[in-house]
């Protein structure tokens, strides 16, 4: 593996800017020879592979857009113009295609309409009047065909300022239609949802609020009232997304589009251009630069240096179906402070640790509570769940009980058998023994009054279970409630853990079971669970390769039992910790069954 970072501090300006050129330099050998299309490799996506090859030229520009417009030096501007003129040009063989409706097109032109607005100079000025009517007239297309309703309302608002910007033809009404529509999304104390659905994840940060944070700079002085909207909208946000970080500057996997890595952390750059000082500038600075080197010392590069498909490894199995090779390019969003220029506070800030955070934060509009050990770099998230149906493996992204910095978490490698369902933080069911199903959408999610997080799920016809998370620090507290009209099997996963070391020659690990109990320890930490009624029978799972997210070979500690059709209790404590000290020193010590709970289980009528 070639790190093109490697050798990177990432510390300051100047480090960035070089960063941002050295992941480009990898890019060039794969430009087609009239520099319209990139093909990094031969895997496919739902969308056709001229578009993919669009979004493999396309994406960089996140990053070297803002290089150029802080007055970086790149070298390669002459390739891109070459790229925008023959792309645009129907009568090209490289030409990207005319856009239809919901057409992958209309994302990728968003870059381009961002460096028409910030570097006109490198990217519309020297082109001829031919090209320059060529890519008026395909970007316009974005106003007349029909996008997805959602976060892809404000790729119209992007090429329209970068068409406005460089005087040629756009749509005010159509611009102004699409900002309309995105105020129909927010929900309240900063957080909106990504078009009509539940999901609360990271197009949030690096989509509504990292356009409508450009939008602010760009348009404040014309549309004032609703600049100041998105960034006061920003600032609130940001004091719940900064829950979502550790120490290490790791931040919470949870949801889809993770192959995207450290545009996780691009929401702190895009306050920074927008000018929000919604934390303490060297506490944005150290979250955003902790984030970026947290992603560096991980193996996400290939042979030659390019981004692969995968999270903190190469993995295509968590992928979405609209992943194509040159998608983990948007990540380039992470560079958008580099249009900064060195005196911005931003940059003149003594990076800063995190700020002292409550262990225990409430985020009821994700139906999440997130929880930190002080102890430890762990930052985990109890879940109710949320449902996105056509995600591939929605269920994993979304519905787990629980999310972790330190554990990641894993993707069925199969349906048939334990070891290949993979289900850590979830409880899986079997009504054959082979087959497993787990929550994959909530019939019901929300807040118990006594803070817990309660869901009803139905994983399969003439099965229910109620489902109740409760933090008991450092461990966590899951109650079930089954009713089912058939004999089943069920599983219960606690964390999954790297099991590095369990070679012949180290044998680093031990795990250990019995009734009512499981755990394995290695050098990646602990993680075990305690059936809290003494019901179920331990058992550690080798569990398929490269299922989880963080590491290509876990253990999954896990609590079994086979019932007759009727109703059940399920209790269990949770505890994983990256520091074994630490991991040891609780896990003779599990919680107690809060009193309510263990009078809901004693009398059950309360909740039939």
């Amino acid at each position: 593996m070639f790190n093109p970072l490697g050798d990177n501090n990432l510390r300051t300006r100047i480090d960035l800017q070089q960063a941002a050129v050295n992941l480009f330099l990898p890019l060039k050998p794969y430009f087609s020879p009239g520099g319209a299309r990139v093909r990094l490799g031969y895997t496919g996506a739902i969308f056709d592979d001229h578009a993919a090859e669009l979004e493999g030229f396309a994406r960089p520009l996140w990053g070297l857009v803002p290089l150029a417009a802080g007055g970086g030096d790149f070298a390669d501007w002459g390739l891109y113009r070459r790229g925008l003129s023959n792309g645009s040009d129907p009568d090209h063989p490289e030409y990207w295609g005319t856009p239809g409706d919901i057409d992958q097109r209309l994302v990728e032109m968003a870059a381009i309409g961002l460096a028409l607005a910030l570097v006109p100079e490198q990217v519309w000025e020297p082109l001829d009047s031919r090209a320059k009517d060529n890519l008026a007239h395909w970007l316009g297309t974005i106003n007349r065909e029909g996008i997805v309703d959602s976060n892809w309302l404000f790729f119209r608002v992007l090429v329209n300022l970068g068409l406005a910007t460089v005087g040629a033809e756009w749509d005010r009404e159509a611009m102004q239609a699409a900002l309309e529509r995105i105020e129909a999304f927010y929900l309240a104390d900063g957080w909106y949802a990504d078009g009509d659905t539940a999901q609360r994840d990271y197009y949030i940060p690096f989509a509504m609020h990292y356009y409508g944070l450009i939008y602010a700079q760009l348009a404040g002085s014309d549309d004032p009232d609703r600049a100041q909207r998105f960034r006061d909208r920003a600032g609130e946000f940001a004091q719940d997304f900064i829950h979502w970080f550790a120490a290490d500057g790791s931040a919470l996997p949870f949801g889809r589009s993770l192959i995207y890595r450290f545009a996780q952390g691009a929401f702190w750059g895009s306050l920074a251009f927008a000018g929000v000082e919604a934390l303490p500038w060297g506490v944005i600075k150290g979250l955003a630069l902790r984030h970026l080197r947290w992603w560096c010392r991980q193996p996400i590069f290939s042979a030659d240096g390019t981004l692969t498909i995968g999270y903190a490894y190469p993995n295509l199995n968590m992928a979405e179906q609209y992943n194509s090779p040159g998608s983990p390019y948007w990540a380039m969003k992470f560079f958008l402070p580099l249009a900064l220029p060195d005196s911005h506070p931003f940059w003149q800030a003594e990076e800063m640790p995190l700020p002292e955070l409550s262990r225990i934060h409430h985020q009821p509009h994700a139906y999440m509570i997130v929880c930190r050990d002080r102890k430890s770099r762990h930052v985990s998230a109890l879940t109710g769940g949320q449902s996105e149906p056509w995600i591939r493996h929605a269920g994993e992204k979304y519905a787990k009980f629980s999310y972790s910095t330190a554990f990641g978490f894993s993707v069925p490698g199969g349906r048939r058998g334990l070891t290949q369902a993979a289900a850590d933080s979830m409880l899986a069911v079997s009504d054959d023994g082979e087959t497993y199903r787990v929550r994959e959408r909530t019939v019901e999610a929300g807040y118990d009054d006594r803070g817990a997080l309660t869901s009803l799920w139905r994983p399969m016809p003439g099965v229910e279970i109620e489902t109740w998370l409760i933090p008991a620090l450092p461990w966590h507290i899951r109650v079930h409630h089954l009713r089912t009209d058939r004999p089943l099997w069920t599983a219960e996963g606690g964390f999954a853990l790297d099991r590095t070391g369990d070679n012949p020659i180290d044998r680093a690990g031990i795990d250990e079971t019995g009734a009512g109990m499981a755990f394995a320890r290695f050098p990646a930490g602990g993680s075990g669970l305690r059936d809290l009624l003494d019901r179920r029978e331990g058992q550690v799972l080798r569990v398929d390769p490269n299922t989880n997210l963080l590491f290509p070979r876990t253990v999954l500690p896990s609590l079994l039992s086979r019932h007759e059709p009727g109703a059940y209790w399920l209790a269990c404590a949770v505890l994983a910790d990256p520091d074994i000290d630490v991991w040891d020193e609780h896990w003779d010590q599990p919680p107690d069954l809060p009193e309510w709970l263990r009078l809901l289980i004693d009398d059950p009528s309360t909740i039939e």
